[in-house]
């Protein structure tokens, strides 16, 4: 059992790299078998499908982003504090990443058209786990009186996240910081500007 739990995480681990570097259309079972060091066979004895890899691949690399990203909130006891933790998470992440290839909701969204619902799908859910997470944020600080009773959490998390993963896009583009930089100054006054 122990075995075939670590032949299982062997696989994901692997694949998840391959999905989130090469990407998910361009990374073949034979990839993953080379990768692994696996036959085919014992990459469908623990997943359905390559679809069903790729879902999961996506989801243990959300699971990282959000252990990570969510250990730092939680230890912040403000407002303020919480998103310059965030912050940090998405500058630390352009000079040691988690894992290769860049952003994994990023690369997955760009990929998860309409002829791959099931990877739609996925990423759709990580988008609204971190949505949910950064309302979260927003919502207790109105409710401890650290952000402005009339600020609409929604928006904003929809503009902190749209504008994080921009600055990242760039940055990876242009291969340097100075896009991400600018980002999060830009975003550490907005958050001045929404708290009490």
């Amino acid at each position: 059992m122990r075995n075939a739990e670590n032949t299982r995480e062997l696989i994901l681990r692997e694949s998840a790299n391959l999905f989130n570097t090469q990407g998910y259309k361009a990374t073949s079972i034979s990839d993953i078998t080379k990768a692994t060091g696996l036959t085919k066979g014992a990459i469908y004895r623990h997943f359905e499908s390559k679809s069903d890899l790729e879902q999961q691949a996506l989801r243990s690399l959300g699971k990282l982003m959000f252990t990570e990203l969510g250990g730092s909130i939680q230890e912040a006891p403000t407002f303020q504090l919480k998103m310059g933790a965030t912050f940090a998470f998405f500058e630390k992440y352009m000079h040691t990443p988690l894992y290769e290839g860049g952003c994994p909701l990023m690369n997955a969204a760009i990929e998860a058209d309409d002829t791959n619902n099931a990877l739609r799908q996925q990423t759709f859910n990580m988008l609204a786990q971190l949505k949910a997470s950064m309302r979260k944020i927003i919502d207790n600080g109105i409710k401890n009186k650290q952000v402005k009773a009339s600020v609409d959490s929604a928006f904003y998390a929809t503009i902190f996240i749209a504008t994080l993963e921009g600055g990242i896009m760039m940055s990876k583009l242009e291969r340097n910081t100075d896009a991400i930089l600018i980002t999060i100054a830009h975003l550490r006054k907005l958050v001045q500007e929404i708290s009490e």
